[in-house]
């Protein structure tokens, strides 16, 4: 069983020992140093938090304890209940809020929880913030309010409809368009919040639902990360009910998968690729993902007159980029569509109404709009070492090695190779190297990979 710290938050799986596992106390004591951390840093006293939760199993218990710890540190809380990321990202800004936290463990099993924290505009707080929220929670250094000045609480009930109705507000969502399609599709929700949530706006864009996995226990029916492997049910039941396509989510509603209409996946990393590929058609300008996303977006807006720029891995750091550059769309490859115009947070939400626009108006099956993108296949492996070798000097000879070929070493070292790459990252935790390739067909990027280890073990 694992308990994992990082900047962003904290997740673990539930039950155990303290400091192993992500206990009651472990949430109390997360839950009280992000508040302390808010209330040292706020030069304002009423200090207002939203919450919200994935429908996972713990959900509800750490969801209570994450609400009356707030409330014993002198905090308001704005509880949404069962709710999805971009939705309680959406709502901390809309509420005038001073934060927010997540209670999800996105893609991991049930086991896990999490708690997420976000600041006042409703955006993963800084990795600076997230390493003192930590020491904070480090050193126990709390002072709850006395009984006249706890915390109120509230629910709100609402937030699904806020989030749907800016949705279909956007001026690059046609509703009339998508509706004139009558597009019939299926939903694998995981059981969890997107079975809630992603019905409604559906309905609202004149879709026919077919509804898979939408019932929000908990209770994941398979593995809950959104991959090939674990899609089998619905690309079977897209065919079976004859519809245009599928879409499939996350626990936490970050992440959209889609299926095509023949019972195929479209491809995770294309989901961010199509979206570009409309909104760059109106609009020139900037697209950003992260260094282990594929090259395919680089391709779509470069045929399109705009730029591509990438970012270190992780959602902070995309967004960092975003802003820097002032960016039309951005994202990552997992599934994850950032899309400025409504929020800074990879939004399932939004990509499916962004997605379903473009199909309308592109008049193609979802087969034939993946067929008008470069097909690229992903590797991944990794090469575990010895505790005593030095991995940074280690990435340093790898760069050397390659110095005649583009390079960045913005996170780790990547190669661009003319018609494929490489990107290597240490983990902080292990002492391993990670190996992200891509290439034109599966067998090379395999290939890319095992080359690389080897040459890689030739530098030890």
């Amino acid at each position: 069983m694992s308990l994992i710290k990082s900047i962003s938050g904290i997740r673990g799986t539930i039950g155990g020992k303290v400091n192993d596992n992500l206990t009651p106390l472990d949430v109390v004591k997360f839950a009280s140093a992000f508040g302390t951390w808010l209330q040292n840093n706020k030069n304002k006293k009423d200090l207002t938090l939203v919450i919200g939760r994935d429908a996972r199993i713990s959900g509800q218990m750490v969801s209570s304890l994450v609400a009356s710890t707030l409330q014993g540190l002198g905090i308001n809380v704005v509880d949404l209940g069962l709710s999805t990321t971009p939705t309680v990202e959406i709502m901390v800004p809309e509420l005038k809020a001073d934060g927010g936290i997540i209670l999800t463990a996105s893609h991991n099993p049930k086991q896990w929880n999490a708690l997420k924290l976000l600041n006042d505009k409703g955006e993963f707080i800084s990795g600076e913030n997230g390493a003192d929220v930590l020491a904070l929670a480090e050193n126990e250094d709390f002072d709850y309010a006395e009984v006249d000045d706890l915390g109120k609480y509230e629910t709100r009930d609402d937030a699904f409809d806020i989030h749907i109705k800016q949705i279909l507000d956007l001026p690059t969502v046609d509703v009339e368009a998508i509706k004139a399609k009558k597009f019939k599709v299926v939903l694998d929700a995981v059981n969890s919040t997107g079975g809630i949530s992603i019905p409604p706006l559906l309905e609202k864009l004149g879709v026919e639902v077919v509804k898979l996995y939408c019932e929000p226990n908990g209770q994941f029916p398979h593995n809950p990360e959104p991959l090939k492997e674990h899609l089998g049910d619905i690309c079977e039941l897209v065919i079976k009910e004859n519809a245009d396509m599928g879409i499939v989510v996350d626990p936490d509603v970050d992440r959209l998968a889609l299926v095509d209409e023949k019972g195929e996946m479209f491809g995770e990393e294309y989901t961010l690729v199509a979206v570009a590929d409309y909104l760059l058609k109106d609009k020139k300008g900037v697209a950003i993902s992260n260094l282990s996303s594929s090259r395919a977006l680089r391709d779509v807006a470069k045929n399109l007159d705009s730029e591509y720029f990438a970012s270190a891995v992780g959602e902070v750091n995309v967004v960092t980029l975003m802003k820097e550059k002032n960016a039309v769309i951005g994202g990552e490859g997992n599934g994850g569509i950032i899309y400025p115009e409504l929020h800074y947070g990879r939004d399932s939400l939004v990509g499916v109404a962004l997605f379903l626009t473009h199909l309308a108006k592109e008049n193609k099956t979802v087969s034939e709009l993946r067929a008008t993108y470069p097909s690229y296949f992903m590797g991944k492996k990794k090469i575990e070492l010895t505790p005593d070798i030095d991995v940074d000097a280690l990435l340093i000879k790898v760069q050397e090695e390659y110095k005649n070929e583009e390079i960045s070493t913005v996170d780790g070292v990547k190669i661009d190779f003319p018609e494929n790459w490489v990107h290597l990252r240490k983990s902080n935790t292990e002492p391993i190297i990670r190996i992200y390739t891509e290439a034109f067909s599966q067998e090379e990027a395999d290939k890319l990979g095992d080359d690389m280890i080897a040459k890689i073990r030739s530098l030890i």
